[in-house]
């Protein structure tokens, strides 16, 4: 059975390059890979390579509840694209489109079974608009 697939984006006022490198550099990553102001991502870290690793670390800030995330690439094109499968093996893609000052950022993921499906296109989505805001006042 083929899993729900969910999308969500933004256009970010920014170039690309600067929206590439904030979207996969750890000391960047550390700021905006989170849904809310009472979360945070503590570490991160990403070797962005065909078979690379990306690796993050979101927990609640009063240290109620985390849980890691991690993926494996599989296809990298430098200011395009990235696709990686998560440890559970859902499938995420992630595009991005150059649109002279804005970048357009649009995210394709496997939907996971435990939680509605609204829900989880509402997190990730809040986590895009977290580094959308992020990028356009760093």
């Amino acid at each position: 059975m083929n899993p729900t697939k969910i999308t969500i984006g933004a256009t970010i006022s920014a170039d690309t390059k600067k929206v590439w490198t904030y979207y996969n550099t750890p000391e960047h990553i550390t700021k905006w890979n989170f849904a809310s102001d009472n979360w945070h991502c503590p570490k991160a870290q990403n070797d962005l390579r065909v078979g690379g690793k990306l690796s993050s670390r979101m927990e609640a800030k009063d240290g109620s509840f985390g849980f890691d995330f991690e993926g494996i690439y599989k296809e990298v094109i430098p200011f395009k694209k990235i696709e990686f499968t998560m440890q559970d093996g859902r499938y995420v893609s992630t595009t991005f489109a150059n649109l002279e000052e804005k970048t357009e950022v649009s995210t394709t993921f496997d939907a996971e079974n435990q939680n509605p499906i609204d829900l989880q296109k509402a997190g990730w989505q809040q986590i895009l608009n977290n580094f959308k805001n992020y990028v356009e006042t760093n």
